[in-house]
């Protein structure tokens, strides 16, 4: 693959299906996308592979999505990586971006540099949160923190609280392609068997504490097509999701060329925040004098960062409603 085509793939999903057995699925790439995001803040490896995952999950459930504004996920858990929150923003416009944000919050004493990623979460719960717009009311949905990575908690989101069957392999790590700094990047697929009338859940899960897995729901020829696609999409290679050698197109030719998998436009992301001071003095509008005045510096200011992006603020707090009181 020449440079111009591999830039072409960096920073974008690509849906397709799967005509000879209803699946839908998505291929993503995420390169200049995870590096804007992650250079926002200095994290420890353990939690930058964190949101190097959820980012690569985000961005494939948030293209599978008919999203007029936002889809969000949150990992939230007891052990040192205390949460991983991300943000999809649909494109405004047709042939426009989307736009992804993330950040996380830790435990630095706590955290573990050498351990697996996935076990400094500890107990808790995977969210997928979606909000499309004024007058509509928001989606949430919760599942435990369970099996042995995000992918495996995704997975689990969609068969216990959709009875969608659903699988993802991912790959990600820092790069250290020929002229280039070392720097983040990402790969996955994501194939879902669309929706049948009639589904087969199962009324105990086989997944851990009884939840259940994207196996549990399919049943008949519908089953068959699925664990074929599954054994297929079992062959891919580390390289092949996050190489710059293979293009999508060619990979699902590789893995389903049986399945006569038929693709559709990609979509372009890009990282973008929706921070702006307006928000921030709209948020502070909730606060009491007692309040503001406890947030005011001694140089008479109140100062407010954006947890994704480090954008800082500084305002004067009677603009904000309140007179300044010198906190005690």
């Amino acid at each position: 693959m020449t440079t111009g085509s591999q830039i072409a793939w960096d920073d974008t999903v690509l849906p397709f299906q799967l005509d000879a057995s209803g699946i839908r699925g998505r291929v993503a790439r995420l390169d200049g996308v995870l590096d804007q995001v992650l250079k926002q803040h200095a994290y420890p490896s353990v939690i930058e592979a964190l949101v190097a995952e959820t980012a690569l999950l985000t961005a494939l459930i948030g293209q599978a999505v008919k999203l007029r504004w936002k889809l969000s996920l949150q990992v939230r858990g007891k052990g040192p990586a205390r949460l991983i929150a991300t943000d999809y923003y649909g494109p405004t416009a047709d042939g426009e971006p989307a736009r992804i944000r993330a950040y996380a919050s830790y435990d630095a004493d706590r955290l573990d540099l050498n351990a697996d990623p996935f076990s400094q979460i500890g107990d808790g719960y995977f969210a997928v949160m979606i909000d499309q717009g004024e007058g509509m009311v928001p989606y949430q949905g919760f599942t435990p923190i369970a099996g042995k990575s995000l992918s495996d908690c995704a997975e689990t989101y969609f068969a216990q609280s959709e009875q969608i069957p659903t699988r993802f392999q991912l790959a990600y790590g820092e790069s250290t392609e020929p002229g280039r700094p070392m720097h983040w990047r990402a790969g996955g697929i994501m194939l879902q068997h669309m929706p049948a009338v009639g589904g087969v859940a199962a009324d105990q899960g086989s997944g851990e504490g009884g939840l259940l897995t994207h196996a549990d729901i399919l049943g008949g020829a519908d089953s068959d097509n699925w664990n074929r696609a599954n054994i297929l999409l079992d062959t891919v290679e580390t390289l092949e999701m996050i190489g710059p050698s293979i293009p999508p197109t060619d990979l699902l030719v590789r893995l389903f060329h049986e399945e006569g998998p038929r693709v559709f436009d990609a979509q372009p992301v890009r990282f973008g925040c929706s921070c702006s001071e307006e928000k921030v003095r709209s948020t502070m509008s909730i606060y009491s004098q007692k309040d503001i005045s406890k947030m005011t510096t001694e140089a008479g200011i109140v100062t407010a960062d954006c947890q994704f992006c480090g954008a800082h603020y500084e305002m004067d707090p009677r603009t904000l409603g309140f007179e300044a009181v010198k906190p005690e």
